[in-house]
């Protein structure tokens, strides 16, 4: 019935998600991908035919489901200069100690329209270096697809019960915090920190011998969001995050945050509902399962939300394919 009243806008999206563990950006198109449709947008991965709008998201060619990167956008801004380039900035050089991200994304910028980071902090990265806060921008925060990562059914403290703390990573680069969950394993192991059961999923660097903590694999999506509803609160040690998903998704299933101030755009959903520590996470642990109905009132009271992410995006995509900027 769309077609039969007026034209579907399309948009080209340079990175088609996937159903497996792979970071944040893949769960994010998906859930925005969904929105759009019902919304009565085309949604292809590829910039031909010529679409109504282009949404850039990590522009780097190293993955087969990046689907176009810098030199193809050159030659599409050439070809198409009425076609708006929307540019979804989530990444930079600190995070994983790099030294060729930052560059990247400079030159993607100079040839887009409108700039939305996933956090302030990493807009005010990004000021500091190159970007000019009087071009249009904005800054929305990562939400988890609440119909998976939802706190219904989590897990209550018994009394007598070891309080699990969890963390997940899908990468093993060491600023995720290794070194912090490492650190909290031994004192566990050794017991220096009793009442507490560390959980880690995910990848870890293959030098770390675990002593105490449980372990799990790599997974997503509704096993994921099971494993972190069994636990009760959760921990980060990742360094100048530009965001991140793995907090948001143990937010959203009513897990309080345990943080580290130097993680970057992580600390801004901390200061909402967690608490944060500046090497040595136990005070904060502590603190935390000494008032523990009290925090998970506060996560559930400010819990990141999805739906409210991609409302967002969608409403910038629908301005700018009508033309308004």
């Amino acid at each position: 019935m769309w077609a039969k009243y007026s034209k579907r806008p399309k948009i080209a999206i340079s990175l088609e998600p996937t159903r497996s563990p792979w970071g944040g950006a893949s769960p994010f198109v998906s859930q925005l991908a969904e929105l759009l449709r019902r919304r009565g947008w085309r949604i292809q991965y590829s910039l031909l035919p010529v679409p109504d709008l282009v949404l850039v998201i990590d522009p780097r060619r190293d993955h087969p489901k990046k689907k176009f990167g810098l030199p193809e956008l050159r030659e599409f801004r050439k070809a198409n200069p009425h076609v708006p380039i929307l540019h979804r900035i989530n990444e930079c050089d600190r995070r994983k100690g790099t030294n060729d991200i930052d560059e990247l994304l400079r030159q993607v910028s100079e040839l887009s329209d409108y700039t939305v980071f996933i956090a302030e902090w990493l807009r005010d990265y990004f000021a500091a270096k190159w970007f000019n806060t009087e071009r249009p921008h904005a800054c929305i925060y990562n939400g988890a697809d609440s119909a998976v990562y939802h706190p219904f059914g989590g897990s209550v403290p018994k009394p007598g019960e070891p309080l699990r703390v969890v963390t997940h990573h899908w990468s093993d680069n060491v600023l995720k915090g290794f070194d912090v969950y490492e650190k909290v394993d031994r004192l566990i192991a050794d017991g220096k920190l009793p009442g507490f059961q560390l959980v880690v999923i995910g990848r870890w660097p293959s030098f770390i011998r675990w002593r105490s903590a449980e372990l799990h694999g790599p997974c997503t999506g509704h096993p994921l969001a099971k494993k972190l509803r069994g636990c009760h609160m959760y921990l980060t040690a990742s360094r100048w995050e530009p965001c991140g998903m793995h907090h948001v998704e143990g937010a959203q299933c009513g897990l309080t945050l345990v943080y580290h101030e130097d993680g970057g755009g992580i600390v801004e959903a901390g200061k909402k509902y967690g608490l944060g520590y500046r090497d040595d996470p136990s005070d904060a642990l502590r603190e935390v399962s000494d008032n523990w109905p009290q925090f998970r009132s506060k996560v559930l009271a400010a819990l990141p939300s999805g739906d409210r992410m991609v409302l967002d995006y969608a409403d910038i995509c629908t301005r700018l394919a009508a033309g308004a900027g």
